[in-house]
């Protein structure tokens, strides 16, 4: 669920172009299970994402200072 959030994040603020893909509609079921057994689960996931986006971000504009 973190790829999923982090794909929904990134690509307006680093200029990417979203691509639909078909696969991505067979992690629903298992991510619904997740939700409905750890209340949680959406923060947690959230979070990891917002860690990972904001990662990305920073290396993002380091190599483009650098270029």
């Amino acid at each position: 669920m973190v790829v999923e959030l982090g794909a929904a994040f990134l690509p307006a603020n680093l200029g990417l172009t979203l691509e639909v893909r078909e696969g991505h509609a067979s992690y629903v079921p298992s991510w619904i299970k997740v939700l409905k057994n750890d209340k949680r689960a959406n923060f947690k996931t959230s979070s990891n994402a917002q860690r990972a986006a904001d990662f990305l971000y920073r290396f993002h504009a380091k190599n483009s200072a650098a270029a």
